[in-house]
């Protein structure tokens, strides 16, 4: 029979990670993902070139363009998990979940990464990037300029693309576009940092009380409308955006589910990795491993929906703005990608998934997971990196090619940089609080969980 975890169990000041035990992992990640951040954006400010017929001036702006795209999918792909833990966390608040009191402050560490990553999507505000990835900024610049009606210049303007453009300016437009920017980073990054606030306030109550519970329970209401507000948005404007005339009403959910698995996934890395280290032994047991195994099944299954509904519904309608995508998708060898996702993405996944014993083994999970978080790179790398060719063929060389070759090796470079910025602001955020809240007064229920 398991032990009755007792309060005597509950250190009285917690469980706090000894920097000593992480100091190299975090030195290391710190210093490749500042060098990488300094050099890539010194890169993508210098690296285009100026653009003349020459051969070198040619492969220099197509290298640069490239590593645009390369930079959105490393950087979107870290953003998708940050997102993630913030909506664990305001869900875990907004719910009053017991079972999960143990695993909240993973939750807020992984979700408090999000603010920080701001200093990766730096790049995204030079006109150097943006006239690669968003080919509209370049339209509206080049169309609108000096005018006060930019609807009615880019309605007369000779190219009949410019036309759809006009439809959306309303919304697709250089100002607006920079200003909801700031405001997804400002207002999830402050109510993300509020509401962890109140969570370590209560680690330092004198009496138990429930005050810094329900503050943070009440601001999880308003925080989980900004943070859905700002995923469905931030992957508007930095995703579908790359083609502004293809539209899905679905792609915001599709984003949320990714997001949502892929932070589970990465959750339940982090418990098994601490317990390793000695850590929340009596706090987290198999069961809570067993309760995140069956919500990654969940969001597995989730995932598959709305990513064939979408599909689906563009299919059926047959509209030509919107079959572009999965159009462009099943040329040449991006098909393959497109079945890969079908078949690894949530067959695999769904099937190892499927027994409950699987779910309470760490180092099965621990694979899995690992799989897991493979699989939404590819995902992420499957909704970005087809636009390249066209866009930045189109923009140095004025005829589009599908393929740049070469390019993975700056996909590759970014998405190491990304990851260890991204790994190092989250064992920042580990070590600066204990790792669980002990004060909370659900905390043994938690640990006595039985499902």
């Amino acid at each position: 029979m398991a032990h009755q975890v007792t309060s005597k169990d509950i250190p009285t000041n917690g469980e706090h990670l000894e920097i000593s035990k992480i100091a190299k992992l975090q030195f290391i990640s710190g210093i490749v993902g500042g060098v990488g951040l300094i050099f890539s954006i010194i890169y993508l400010w210098f690296g285009g070139g100026v653009e003349d017929s020459s051969t070198s001036e040619h492969e220099s702006s197509v290298a640069h363009g490239s590593y645009a795209f390369s930079w959105l999918f490393a950087v979107f792909f870290i953003l998708t998990i940050a997102l993630g833990g913030c909506f664990w966390t305001f869900l875990h608040n907004l719910s009053n979940s017991g079972w999960g009191t143990s695993v909240r402050r993973m939750m807020e560490n992984l979700g408090f990464v999000f603010p920080f990553l701001f200093i990766f999507c730096i790049p995204f505000l030079f006109p150097q990037v943006q006239q690669y990835l968003w080919e509209w900024m370049t339209s509206y610049r080049d169309v609108v300029g000096d005018s006060s009606n930019a609807k009615e210049a880019l309605l007369h303007d000779k190219n009949p693309h410019n036309h759809l453009l006009a439809a959306k300016v309303f919304y697709l437009n250089p100002t607006f576009w920079l200003a909801r920017f700031f405001t997804y980073f400002i207002g999830l990054g402050f109510f993300i940092w509020l509401v962890r606030k109140f969570s370590i306030a209560q680690d330092t109550e004198t009496k138990p009380s429930t005050k810094n519970l329900f503050a943070a329970r009440k601001h999880s209401s308003w925080s989980m409308i900004v943070f859905g507000v700002t995923l469905t948005f931030l992957a508007l404007d930095l995703v579908m955006a790359l083609d502004f005339s293809w539209f899905s009403t679905m792609f915001g959910v599709y984003i949320f589910a990714g997001s949502a698995l892929n932070s589970m996934a990465v959750l339940i890395l982090t418990g098994i990795f601490l317990q390793r280290a000695g850590y929340l032994k009596n706090v987290v047991t198999q069961e809570h491993y067993h309760i995140m195994g069956k919500l990654c099944f969940a969001f597995t299954v989730f995932w598959a929906y709305v990513s064939f509904s979408q599909f689906f519904l563009i299919w059926y309608a047959n509209i030509t703005e919107e079959t572009r995508y999965f159009l462009l998708r099943n040329t040449e060898n991006w098909n393959l990608v497109s079945l890969s996702l079908v078949f690894m993405h949530f067959a695999l996944p769904f099937l190892a998934l499927l027994r409950s014993d699987v779910k309470k083994k760490p180092k099965f999970m621990v694979g899995l997971c690992c799989y897991i978080l493979f699989m939404h790179a590819v995902d992420v790398y499957h909704m970005v990196i087809p636009e390249r060719g066209p866009s930045v063929e189109l923009v140095v060389n004025h005829a589009p090619q599908l393929w740049i070759g070469g390019s993975w090796v700056g996909d590759i470079l970014a998405l190491i940089t990304t990851v260890a910025g991204f790994l190092f602001f989250y064992l920042r955020n580990l070590t600066s609080a204990a790792l669980y809240p002990h004060r909370d007064p659900r905390i043994l229920e938690s640990a006595n969980l039985h499902n």
